[in-house]
């Protein structure tokens, strides 16, 4: 498991493998910075390289404030670099009516063609779904 903290000793983010479930598990909290998103979606894709893993959990359930200033490089740069070390499946699990589901949607708009993303409001949901595309050939 990694552990991400920000300048003020609060962890921000988790990444960990879910061997059982053949997923990666970020749990991202708090607020976070544009260098914080960076740093973090960094690791996770050195993650997924390491693992071979090809599906992806994403927890922004407790995430308090919005990541959208990143929305531009995740676009232009992490996107491509995910598709890149082959992740294909990508869960993400918002609250409703937040800043960060807003930022999750528009993300989701502009991954398609890349990989399949789907927001989802429940964590047993976007399980469900990750179950699901298990059988997907990759």
């Amino acid at each position: 498991m990694r552990e991400f903290k920000s300048a003020t000793g609060k962890t921000y983010l988790t990444i960990s493998h879910d061997k059982k479930n053949r997923w990666i598990y970020n749990n991202w909290t708090g607020y976070v910075s544009t260098d914080n998103v960076k740093v973090g979606s960094t690791s996770f894709l050195e993650v997924l390289q390491q693992t071979g893993c090809a599906f992806t959990l994403i927890d922004n359930r407790e995430l308090v404030g919005p990541w959208d200033q990143s929305l531009e490089w995740i676009k232009n740069e992490w996107v491509p670099a995910a598709k890149k070390v082959g992740l294909r499946f990508y869960a993400h699990v918002v609250n409703k009516d937040t800043f960060a589901e807003a930022a999750a949607l528009q993300m989701q708009d502009f991954v398609k063609g890349e990989f399949e993303m789907r927001v989802f409001y429940s964590m047993p949901d976007a399980q469900e779904w990750l179950q699901q595309q298990m059988s997907v050939p990759i």
